[in-house]
């Protein structure tokens, strides 16, 4: 596995997130678009803030997947799934190049018991 390519591709979207989550916060604390005085604006604005909550929380959790990736890039154990230690398919990490789990393990709910 070409590590250097993966750190390359995680640092990418990791920047792309950020920028993404930035915008998101300043969208959110109006900077550019301050709160309408008309309510019914206002009601859409508010629903609008709700989505760019939602696109902040979903980048915020990606980013931490992609740090705790790149420390696990940096420690060696990057296709090492976190819960049972098999490897970690190499198209899976292709697809979801921040994951910690095998396909056995990222297909078991949380808190459910492995078969």
């Amino acid at each position: 596995m070409d590590t250097d390519a993966v750190r390359a591709r995680l640092l990418r979207r990791r920047e792309e997130l950020q920028g993404r989550a930035s915008r998101a916060s300043a969208d959110l604390r109006h900077e550019t678009d301050p709160l309408s005085a008309d309510f019914a604006e206002q009601v859409t604005q508010r629903e609008s803030d709700e989505v760019l909550s939602a696109i902040s929380a979903t980048a915020r959790g990606e980013l931490e997947q992609i740090r705790s990736a790149l420390r696990r890039l940096a420690e060696g154990h990057y296709t090492v799934c976190a819960v049972c230690g098999a490897p970690i398919e190499p198209g899976r990490l292709e697809a979801v190049p921040y994951t910690d789990r095998c396909r056995a393990c990222a297909s078991v709910e949380p808190g459910a018991p492995r078969r």
